[in-house]
């Protein structure tokens, strides 16, 4: 009996992953809004993003996930202060949010700010010291932020 009692634990960790795996520190919440947002960032539709991750950020504020997509939005829409707050907020909620560091070092990079994205990039080096998808992406970004624009 304690065996499957074990099983029956492990078995639903397993089941948890996929949901946990969004980085929230206080884990992901699946609002209509949230996931129309989602799907609204997958097709670039990023007028509409902002607006339902608006919402998802005025209803759960500490959710670090929708102020991280967020910030994405509103940067591939150059409006970049607003970029810079959300993401900010999102490090506020969630200092490790490996999403939010990489993709505020690539705003840092669109700004031309190439010494404050290399510390995001020491962050994410930090919180991955066997390698992650962020820092590999934002290290090709500053690469070639760094071939486009020589001894910067």
């Amino acid at each position: 009996m304690p065996i499957r009692i074990l099983l029956v634990f492990v078995l639903s960790l397993g089941l948890a992953s996929p949901v946990l795996a969004f980085g929230s520190s206080d884990g992901p919440r699946q609002t209509r809004d949230y996931s129309d947002a989602l799907e609204a960032l997958q097709a670039g539709d990023y007028g509409r993003a902002t607006a339902l991750l608006e919402r998802v950020v005025a209803k759960e504020p500490g959710n670090a996930d929708a102020w991280n997509n967020l910030g994405y939005s509103e940067r591939r829409q150059n409006h970049f202060e607003r970029a810079l707050v959300a993401y900010r907020r999102a490090l506020v909620i969630d200092p490790n949010h490996r999403g939010a560091n990489e993709y505020l070092g690539e705003l840092y990079l669109q700004i031309g700010s190439p010494a404050q994205a290399r510390t995001q990039f020491r962050k994410l080096r930090a919180l991955c010291p066997r390698g992650c998808e962020e820092a590999d992406d934002l290290a090709a970004a500053i690469r070639a932020y760094e071939a486009a624009h020589p001894g910067s």
